[in-house]
């Protein structure tokens, strides 16, 4: 066990694939020489040499040239420094590294791992803040994966990087510098998907995932003063996805709300609703969504946390859900 915050988890995460797997190569933007915009990849370079390497600032370069080194043998773990900027290289995501196997007819394959950040934070603007996550799960062939914790921020990029498919590995840089927690870093590789109950309850399930757990916890722990007892279940890999997770705790709580820091509208929140509703679960209230409204995120740091649900909004909403 080893004491550490989110961003060195990822880091330390980064050091045992490049020792244990010599195929993996680690590179993108000011990854290598400056450690990271936020000094999440420091050390690499220095300890395996041009295995870490900086690249000019062309997302379709990093992304092209990533898909053809992972159909060639490698397994390229690269870094696209903001979420946002991903969006310059969808046809390399998309087109591409989601369609290797299919069109191949299975001949072969491209285990390439994308690793991102998203989320507001103070002064993030409209180009920086955006969460994507509902736009990679509407592509077949991606895996999609958001850790909370630092055990998940190691365990899930660790996975990641072992699979044979594409996956994207978004993290949420205010956590990075997060308070430190007692990581196991020798341990097997995980399993992909999988739900878990960060909270037990009988009178709602909600279902969040990425940066919003912290705050459904909190939120939960103040509804629980009140006498209501929220169920939280996590949901740290969104594809694959643990839907029977869900329908099981909304079967049992007869109340469902999800939360997530994307806008509302065509979130992954619907999509979580959908099943519960397609496994014609009996609740005794309409599900809810909660999460940003559909306004692009504003400069300003006090504008933008009235727009991001914070734990008294989640709260709220959640006591209306359980009182009416």
């Amino acid at each position: 066990m080893r004491e550490l915050s989110y961003g060195e988890a990822v880091n330390a995460a980064l050091h045992r694939l490049m020792e244990e797997l010599p195929e993996t190569l680690v590179y993108g933007e000011d990854v290598a020489v400056p450690g990271g915009v936020f000094g999440v990849t420091r050390g690499l370079r220095k300890q395996y040499g041009d295995r870490a390497f900086d690249t000019p600032i062309s997302e379709s370069a990093i992304l092209g040239s990533a898909v053809g080194a992972a159909m060639m043998g490698r397994r390229p773990i690269v870094e696209i420094m903001w979420a946002d900027f991903s969006l310059v290289a969808l046809d390399q995501i998309v087109n591409q590294a989601a369609n290797v196997r299919y069109v191949s007819g299975g001949r072969l394959r491209a285990p390439l791992t994308i690793r991102t950040q998203q989320g507001n934070a103070p002064g993030a603007c409209a180009q920086h803040s955006q969460c994507l996550e509902a736009l990679f799960l509407h592509v077949p062939g991606l895996r999609v994966c958001m850790p909370s914790t630092p055990q998940d921020a190691y365990d899930l990029l660790v996975t990641a990087v072992h699979c044979d498919d594409p996956v994207l590995v978004i993290e949420n840089r205010t956590l990075y510098a997060g308070p430190k927690e007692s990581v196991r870093t020798d341990g097997p590789v995980r399993p992909m998907g999988g739900a878990r109950t960060r909270r037990a309850g009988s009178d709602v399930t909600v279902v969040t995932w990425g940066a919003m757990t912290h705050r459904v916890l909190e939120a939960a722990g103040a509804l629980a003063r009140e006498g209501v007892e929220a169920e939280v279940l996590e949901t740290p890999w969104l594809n694959p996805f643990d839907t029977e997770a869900v329908i099981e705790s909304a079967r049992r709580t007869r109340r469902l709300a999800v939360v997530h820091e994307a806008n509302v509208t065509g979130g992954f929140g619907a999509e979580v609703v959908a099943r519960v509703a397609g496994a014609g679960v009996p609740l005794a209230a309409p599900p809810i969504r909660i999460g940003a409204p559909d306004v692009r995120m504003p400069a300003a740091p006090v504008l933008a946390q009235a727009l991001v649900p914070d734990a008294a909004r989640i709260a709220e909403g959640v006591r209306r859900l359980v009182e009416g």
